[in-house]
């Protein structure tokens, strides 16, 4: 089950989400015969992935901002970006470029400072854009929690796409990251959960200057957690609704997380 589109068109082009993509896809293709090396893969990820253990010894600290820009594989890149770019248009449209820009690395630094602080001793390389993107997500989360958002679910070999409430996607993702980051272990690679759940947590704090900016609980009683355009209104078993005061392949690698 996850996400594939949103009905929340922008009201603007989001330049920065797409240099992102862009700028993410342009790191990963550049790299990608390191993939077929191990050895080579690891040296480049200790010279520039997250590695907890270098920042305790006292170096290493680079790696918090450019682990944001690596991935370990197809897969991982594909739902990284397809989460940017289903989310990230939207908080770009109601921040600004300049800001969202900001938004998007101080989330990523906050999720790499909290994997950090949950394994500060962990030598195993962190690479990916997904505490920044969680950051985003929850930003997105605060300002429209009644979004409509198309999700994809499977069932063996049955495929349905089902519209639900954004709040309900975005919440039971979170609730997936608590779960695994209750069990998970520094000393093994996977899915680094407490980055998810830090990028998460700092993109709610870093967009409640936005949220107070749009009128706070007044911008919620206006739009009703929708967003504030017809084309994007979503309620239950109604009509979308017109807000009258807001502009109308497998590949084998090391052992690293993943966030």
């Amino acid at each position: 089950m996850f996400p594939i589109r949103d009905h929340n068109p922008s009201g603007r082009t989001p330049y920065v989400t797409y240099a992102l993509i862009a700028i993410n896809v342009a790191v990963f293709l550049s790299n990608l015969d390191l993939f077929n090396n191990d050895r080579a893969l690891m040296a480049f990820y200790a010279d520039y992935a997250l590695v907890p253990g270098f920042i305790s010894e006292g170096y290493g600290y680079s790696g918090l901002l450019t682990s944001m820009f690596l991935h370990g594989g197809w897969m991982h890149i594909i739902g990284n970006m397809l989460y940017l770019y289903i989310f990230g248009d939207n908080l770009e449209d109601e921040m600004g470029h300049a800001r969202f820009a900001l938004f998007y690395l101080a989330s990523g630094l906050a999720a790499g400072l909290i994997h950090y602080a949950s394994e500060p001793y962990s030598m195993i390389p962190t690479v990916g854009a997904s505490g920044a993107i969680a950051g985003v997500m929850g930003g997105y989360l605060l300002l429209f929690p009644r979004a409509r958002v198309d999700i994809l679910v499977i069932i063996i070999i049955i495929f349905k796409v089902i519209p639900v409430p954004a709040w309900i996607t975005l919440a039971a993702w979170f609730a997936l990251q608590l779960w695994g980051g209750w069990g998970a272990s520094a000393d093994e690679g996977g899915v680094a959960y407490w980055a998810h759940i830090g990028g998460f947590v700092a993109g709610l704090i870093l967009t409640l200057p936005t949220f107070l900016r749009l009128g706070g609980p007044r911008f919620w009683s206006r739009t009703r957690g929708l967003p504030p355009h017809p084309s994007g209104g979503y309620r239950w078993g109604e009509r979308p609704v017109r807000h009258k005061d807001h502009r109308d392949s497998v590949t084998r690698v090391p052992r690293i997380k993943r966030k």
